[in-house]
């Protein structure tokens, strides 16, 4: 997805339990070029209805709602064919949300308190594949990172025999460890093409691989596959 008017706009699904929060957030992405919001839900079984219904790129989810919250929409979004990127939206940005909500597969994680502009970019750059951390809990990410926090094997199914992280990467080859050390630390496609010198095509084909050998459903979850494994310097 781009910023050209003449691309598709970027379909965004709003899932929060309170409509104030629903409706600053609809205000400030309606005013974006290139994104509508298609969709509002008060509760995850709400969102997982509309996202069923009509086709959604990214959905904004809150982490406390009735019914079924946040945590626990996350899988079955992700279940859904088109595949939604699903985004965390919430005040809660404490380690265990964090941890929780990248291990269910998220591919970001945004605060309430963030700026419009930080939340028009996070769309977007979901939308292209890249991984979203608010700046408010990037620190808390890279600490559990490191510090292995956040276990590799745990970050896509449940699965006691799952290889580990180390046994993952060994099917890559060296410009693919080389790429996935930089995913792991926190640099977007843009760079990661600067730095390895490819171009935006070649870049999205190498993460895509990238994410087949390593079992990984989402440059967040790849992240920590090279944290666990020890490519983050």
């Amino acid at each position: 997805m781009t910023e050209n008017s003449g691309a598709a706009p970027i379909r965004v699904l709003l899932a929060d339990d309170e409509p104030a929060i629903r409706a600053g957030v609809r205000l400030i992405l309606r005013h974006a070029e290139g994104i509508e919001v298609v969709a509002e839900a008060a509760n995850g079984a709400e969102a997982l209805e509309l996202a069923a219904a009509q086709p959604v790129d990214v959905a904004l989810v809150d982490i406390r709602m009735p019914v079924l919250d946040g945590l626990a929409t996350i899988a079955p979004l992700r279940a859904l064919e088109p595949r939604p990127v699903v985004v965390m939206l919430t005040t809660f940005g404490d380690e265990e949300n964090v941890t929780r909500a990248l291990q269910s597969g998220a591919s970001g994680f945004l605060l309430k308190d963030d700026g419009p502009q930080e939340l028009v970019s996070a769309v977007r750059a979901a939308a292209a594949g890249d991984a979203v951390l608010s700046p408010g809990v990037t620190g808390v990410v890279v600490k559990r990172m490191l510090a292995g926090g956040l276990e590799a094997g745990a970050t896509a199914t449940v699965d006691d025999d799952r290889p580990t992280a180390r046994q993952r990467v060994q099917a890559l080859n060296e410009r693919e460890r080389e790429a996935l050390s930089l995913l792991g630390q926190g640099m977007p496609n843009l760079e990661l093409g600067l730095r390895l010198g490819l171009g935006p095509d070649a870049v999205k084909v190498l993460v895509s691989d990238i994410l087949d050998k390593t079992g990984a459903d989402t440059r967040v979850q790849a992240a920590l596959v090279a944290a666990e494994a020890g490519l983050v310097p």
